[in-house]
């Protein structure tokens, strides 16, 4: 049976309680994705939470409330998934990509302070395969040149920085709950913040701009309350009550799920702290990485590659995180100088790391991993 790089990890009771909803009736914005916003607040300490459909909806609807302009910049960074960037260029502005630290693969602060213009707006950071980024540097850069910063923690849920959760310190938190994620709701997001003022908006601008979700107007002490108001143009983009279901357990096994995640990587740290070929990933020692991914370094392309086939041939499914989005046809017109991240993706390969990994499955991947000749 093949190791995947990634899987859930779903116990009887995430089936329980999406059963549950199903016979409520109520299966779609409702109770529980109200439970889910409060009680996922109250566990990362942030101000509030908005529940939506996913890390893309939660990215377009921050930089959407930025009223970009189509001459604004957005500076971001290239080492990603492409959700981040479209973000910036479905509101209409221009990314502008920053390089990353060879070390922990996050937008470098040097690199960000150099390419802020005039049209700069903001600046994304993101929280790349779990380790918080420089989120002191990039918020003082912000607050310096009078910017907006917002963190993509689409790898991050649980991850603390200076010993603070993430998604308590940003003034703009975009979460994934995706099928692979630490927290998984089969698909969704969130937007989490330190100014309560946009909790209404964003959860108004989440079901097309109404000022009233079905679930509030059904609160209502005098009966289901019809009336509502759109006061601006809002989008689909809500969380259901299967998926917030499904977010309720797992919140409550998250801090479990990643102490596995640590335990994984520790015994990869040590079963190749010898290979002085391979280049093992990097934990600040003033965060706690949320371990989403484990990314080793290989000599260069070739050996990559020729890693790539050596595990698959032994049923180990490796992955590649990520082809650099300044890289992709699409983006690749705006001429983006990123040295780092242009060389060092080449030699990039994510190992198995989720909570179910069996110790004789991760015993094949050491195996097949000192076994190897670059």
């Amino acid at each position: 049976m093949t190791i995947p790089v990634l899987k859930p990890s779903i116990t009887d009771e995430e089936i329980q309680a999406v059963v549950e909803v199903m016979r409520s009736g109520w299966l779609g914005l409702g109770p529980k994705t109200n439970e889910f916003e409060e009680k996922f607040a109250e566990y990362i300490k942030a101000k509030y939470c908005v529940a939506l459909n996913s890390c893309t909806a939660a990215l377009h609807l921050v930089t959407n409330a930025l009223n970009l302009g189509p001459d604004e910049e957005v500076i971001v960074t290239p080492m990603t998934f492409i959700s981040t960037v479209h973000s910036i260029s479905y509101c209409g502005a221009k990314p502008v990509f920053a390089d990353i630290l060879p070390d922990t693969l996050n937008i470098n602060p040097a690199d960000v302070n150099q390419k802020i213009t005039s049209k700069t707006r903001a600046i994304i950071g993101v929280d790349m395969a779990g380790h918080p980024c420089d989120l002191d540097e990039l918020m003082k850069l912000a607050t310096d040149h009078g910017l907006t910063f917002i963190e993509d923690a689409a790898h991050a849920c649980g991850a603390l920085y200076k010993g603070k959760p993430v998604g308590s310190i940003a003034p703009f938190t975009c979460f994934s709950f995706h099928a692979v994620k630490n927290l998984t709701c089969g698909e969704g997001g969130a937007i989490t913040g330190t100014n309560e003022w946009f909790e209404k908006w964003f959860k108004e601008m989440r079901w097309l701009g109404i000022s009233k979700d079905t679930w509030e107007r059904s609160e209502e002490k005098h009966g289901y309350q019809w009336k509502y108001w759109v006061e601006n143009m809002g989008f689909k983009y809500h969380m259901s009550d299967i998926a917030a279901a499904i977010g309720i357990v797992q919140l409550r096994r998250l801090s479990q799920l990643n102490q596995i995640r640590q335990n994984i990587a520790n015994e990869y740290n040590q079963a190749f702290a010898d290979i002085d070929w391979l280049t093992l990933p990097q934990e600040r020692s003033y965060v706690k990485s949320s371990w989403h991914l484990y990314q080793v370094k290989l000599p260069d392309e070739i050996s990559r590659d020729r890693m790539i086939n050596h595990l698959l041939e032994r049923g180990i499914t490796p992955g590649v995180h990520y082809l650099p989005a300044h890289l992709h046809p699409y983006y690749r017109p705006l001429k983006s100088i990123c040295p780092v991240a242009s060389e060092i993706w080449k030699r990039l390969i994510s190992l198995p790391i989720y909570p179910d990994l069996s110790q004789d499955d991760q015993g094949k991947v050491i195996e097949a991993i000192r076994n190897f000749k670059p």
